[in-house]
């Protein structure tokens, strides 16, 4: 009877051949089909995590975490993407803040999340690898598949976004055809240039078009709330910065006026808000129904531009829109909910014949005799007191409730050194901006205001802020600043003028690129994930 093939008649060499037969072919086939450990990279040991993410597993009930809260969790935050793919992988830890004056604070708020379209496979549940070796293990788990989307890769590109901008902060010039930012009236001239280049590369909105004129899609573009009509209409006709894909913008615009709002919709002297309350209430319904974004961030990159004294009433209908979307508002008040560090305030341009044609430009600083100006009437609690103590009492503070009617207002601006602003009910007034058209170093006189752009631009190198208190010493304190000193805040007004002009079409940094460049900066702050990526802590 035969031995067979294991019997004790087999050679060694045979029994050797046979037991290492199998275990080359498993070899081979690991080799051909395995992961490759150096496809995949990682960041070790992060530092706190300082910017906010907008995230949460399902179900979330979408609470406010306030600053403090974030900045006391440690952690990481990475997008994983597979190297072959020719990307890499980007890890952030640093909160982007332009200016110190207002500073931004970090707005993390949890929200629910849904998937994202056009996604591709890569593997997920990669914070928490420390070392390469422990990558490598985690890799071959086929249960760490999660899907990439345009979302992260988006996300992504802000996180170089925010990198070019710290590093420009302490870096040379950027060159430019068009303007170089410089001088003292940037908080970061620097900066502000590399963020704006980057916002041209980048910046994507989405405006809904849900909603029917007059009030969506429409607003007023001669009138003390042109401002709102400018925007709309610069933004719908964009062809740079508006994108039709939803998927691929960073923020969504909701194309309401206020001001077309109370013209259409409130019922004049019924002291109601109501109807306005439910239009904007429903509008959000219906696109938070009808799209997933709005529910993606509870709000938080969407946004809305108000020029009316009620802008701010209007965000109150619903609270997500007042917590945490971006508000552009004139109305920019910090005793009534205005916050800087997610908030945008927004200048007030009277455009009576809807065109900044005829009042720009003015004389140098040498050929302007009066040392100040205001006319207007008596609207809320600080103009009485202007009046009260400087109406009619000297020759070179031309202080009136109402101009002769053979006095050009806009020639008394040209001739004055400064122009008083005064706030009237609200906070915001025309008449900061009319100073800058004409070179007239502007005056703010109002408690809890924050000025257009003051994220990048530094109002005190082309201005004067008194408070009400010191509204009796007002002559002092203009007589005060040097003549030298008074010409250098005049010639920066005229170099600042550019980022206050209203062009149509719009033209490169001027105030239709600075209301966006402002969104732009809020929306570097923060992060909008999927319900299946979580915030580590």
């Amino acid at each position: 009877m035969g031995t067979g093939t294991w019997g004790p008649g087999a050679s060694s060499s045979t029994k050797l051949f046979l037991f290492m037969m199998p275990l080359v072919l498993v070899a081979g086939l690991v080799s051909v089909f395995g992961p490759n450990p150096s496809s995949w990279l990682f960041t070790a040991k992060p530092p706190a995590l300082l910017f906010s993410s907008v995230t949460s597993s399902t179900g979330s009930t979408g609470a406010l975490t306030t600053p403090s809260e974030v900045n006391q969790k440690e952690g990481l935050v990475v997008v994983a993407v597979d190297n072959r793919a020719g990307e890499n992988v980007i890890s952030d830890d640093t909160h982007f803040n332009l200016s110190s004056t207002p500073p931004f604070s970090v707005q993390a708020i949890q929200t629910p999340q849904q998937h994202s379209r056009d996604e591709e496979t890569v593997p997920e549940n990669l914070g928490n690898v420390t070392s390469v070796n422990e990558s490598y293990e985690a890799a071959e788990r086929p249960k760490l598949q999660r899907k990439f989307s345009i979302l992260d890769r988006t996300e992504a590109g802000l996180i170089k976004a925010r990198a070019a901008i710290r590093e420009a902060r302490n870096g040379n010039q950027t060159q430019d055809a068009d303007y170089v930012p410089i001088g003292p009236m940037y908080m970061n001239a620097n900066a502000f240039h590399r963020s704006y280049l980057e916002m041209e590369k980048q910046l994507k909105v989405y405006v809904y078009e849900e909603g029917e004129a007059p009030v969506f899609h429409n607003g007023p573009c001669k009138s003390i709330y042109s401002m709102e009509g400018n925007f709309i209409h610069g933004i719908e006709m964009n062809e740079k910065f508006r994108t039709r894909d939803p998927e691929k913008a960073h923020v969504f615009f909701l194309p309401f006026s206020v001001a077309m709002l109370v013209q259409f919709v409130y019922v004049r002297d019924s002291h109601d808000f109501g109807p306005i309350k439910k239009t904007v209430t429903d509008y959000v319904n219906v696109i938070a129904g009808r799209y997933p974004y709005w529910n993606r961030s509870l709000g938080a990159d969407h946004f809305y531009i108000a020029c009316h004294d009620w802008g701010p009433e209007t965000s109150r209908s619903v609270p997500n829109l007042q917590d945490n979307s971006i508000r552009v508002l004139c109305n920019a008040n910090t005793s009534e909910g205005f916050k800087p560090s997610k908030d945008v305030s927004l200048p007030e341009i009277n455009l009576q014949s809807g065109s900044i044609n005829g009042l720009i430009g003015g004389p140098s600083a040498s050929k302007r005799p009066l040392l100040a100006f205001f006319a207007g009437g008596l609207h809320g609690p600080i103009r009485p007191i202007l009046l009260e103590h400087w109406e009619n009492k000297q020759e070179d503070m031309q202080v009136h409730k109402y101009l002769p009617k053979d006095v050009s207002y806009y020639e008394m601006l040209r001739k004055s050194r400064f122009c008083l602003c005064p706030s009237g009910y609200e906070v915001a007034s025309p008449r900061v901006v009319e100073a800058i058209y004409t070179g007239c170093v502007p005056v703010l006189i109002s408690d809890h205001y924050v000025p257009p752009f003051s994220d990048v631009l530094n109002w005190k190198s082309f201005s004067v802020e008194v408070s009400v208190e010191d509204i009796p010493k007002l002559k002092d304190i203009l007589l005060s600043i040097s003549p030298t000193q008074y010409i250098r805040m005049q010639r920066r007004v005229v170099q600042v003028r550019r980022h206050f002009e209203v062009h149509s079409p719009p033209k490169r940094f001027d105030v239709f690129h600075m209301i966006l460049h402002s969104v732009w900066l809020r929306r570097l702050n923060f992060r909008v994930h999927h319900h299946h990526q979580s915030q580590l802590s």
